[in-house]
């Protein structure tokens, strides 16, 4: 491998580059990742991954003066699937360890670039519809809200199947989104009035919430990586935006058309029903990020231990420090994961960690400071979703500390 011409392997670490940022992987650990490879391909190299760009500069060991090559390239932002990202590292795998010639490692780097969904559109339909009930359970409201949630999701995951034929749709798809499950649901309250309008839109459009992404951009900007982190952070506070937005126009659509219907006080659902939310909700994720079935069951597990773990301490301390608990423990998981089953310890972060995730919240907080209306009887819940945010990438900083994964990815 060492002997392969420097022209051979620049061209491998730029695709492979390219396949893990649009596979989803955050720029700190993709930086550090290619500059673990550069060395098992005996090269040199400086990185600059941002969710838009990738600049690389690389070289051979002891040769910059010759040999520099540097390479821009302007790409999209990466979406989570983590069947092909756990794939990809198995392949750096066998290459680092000799088990794979670089030409061998070429060949399936574009049959894994060009790989299609491995879950048909029917399941991933039944899994959008899931999270948004899912969603609905583990907030505790009615079985009204929940089968309500989960009929709008069926109708909101039409337009996400429109988006992949249509530009235009796809351009506009989070507002859209909104819009629809907003005139929708104001329709459902003609005849059914006990459900909470401003929480079923919310749970059905619940898989665009960007609570992730403003994890994931806080942990870069705590990383130094200021650029990305920065980017990632305003784009997931106007995607919040634009979801709103449509979530507001269409509820008013609905009530100029249907008129305003005086809600009616529902029966909540029994509590124990948080547990089958959490378990419905983890296997949902599994469909929607492309999980590998043989790495599902270990994320559904880290769902678990989310919760678990966050409801144990919120016991004793409060909802942010046992969401500091909850990251902190995903994280150590994650990490003993990585390092035992030699695989991504992001596959299982990112599962647990959207149990944890404030997004919704900071949904809410938007809506009481606009409306004055609260969704859900929760005080502060601005403050404490912003407080929620800097504990979990806090947890996940210390979870490094507490088990080293052995991986950078």
């Amino acid at each position: 491998m060492t002997s392969a011409p420097f022209k051979k392997k620049r061209k491998f670490l730029i695709k492979l580059g390219k396949a893990l940022h649009k596979f989803g992987t955050p720029a700190y650990r993709l930086e550090s990742h290619l500059k673990n490879i550069s060395a098992c391909l005996d090269l040199d190299g400086s990185f600059l991954i941002t969710p838009t760009a990738m600049t690389f500069v690389l070289w051979p060991k002891g040769d910059r003066d010759n040999q520099e090559y540097s390479y821009a390239v302007r790409v999209k932002p990466g979406e989570l699937d983590l069947g092909s990202l756990a794939r990809a590292d198995e392949l750096v795998e066998e290459l680092c360890s000799g088990q794979r010639s670089l030409d061998d490692a070429q060949l399936r780097l574009d049959e894994l670039s060009s790989m299609p969904n491995p879950y048909p559109h029917w399941i991933n339909f039944l899994a959008f519809g899931t999270s948004g009930g899912a969603f609905a359970m583990l907030m505790g409201s009615s079985w009204a809200d929940v089968m309500a949630a989960f009929g709008l999701s069926l109708l909101i995951y039409a337009l996400v199947f429109a988006a992949e034929f249509s530009q235009r749709i796809a351009a506009a798809l989070e507002p859209l989104a909104a819009l629809t499950a907003g005139f929708c649901a104001s329709a459902i309250s003609l005849f059914e009035p006990s459900i909470n309008l401003s929480l079923v839109v919310l749970a059905s459009i619940i898989a665009f919430i960007p609570g992730l992404a403003l994890t994931v951009g806080l942990a870069e900007l705590s990383a130094r990586e200021l650029q990305s982190g920065t980017a990632r952070v305003m784009d997931a506070v106007m995607v919040m935006f634009k979801l709103y937005f449509g979530a507001v126009l269409g509820m008013a659509v609905g009530a100029l058309c249907w008129g305003q219907v005086e809600p009616v006080e529902a029966v909540a659902i029994p509590q124990w029903t948080a547990w089958l939310a959490v378990f419905l909700l983890s296997a949902s994720l599994v469909v929607m990020f492309k999980t590998r079935l043989k790495d599902g069951a270990w994320g559904i597990l880290s769902g678990f231990i989310a919760y678990s773990t966050s409801l144990l301490a919120a016991a004793y301390f409060d909802v942010a420090l046992g969401a500091f608990f909850g990251a902190l423990f995903v994280g150590i998981y994650a990490n003993l994961y990585a390092r035992y089953l030699k695989s991504p310890a992001i596959i299982v972060t990112l599962q647990g960690m959207v149990i944890l995730v404030p997004g919704s919240k900071i949904y809410i907080g938007l809506n009481t400071v606009i409306s004055g209306q609260q969704m859900i009887q929760v005080e502060h819940i601005g403050s404490q979703a912003f407080l929620i945010l800097m504990s979990l990438v806090a947890g996940l900083i210390f979870s490094n500390v507490v088990v080293n994964p052995r991986k950078s990815l």
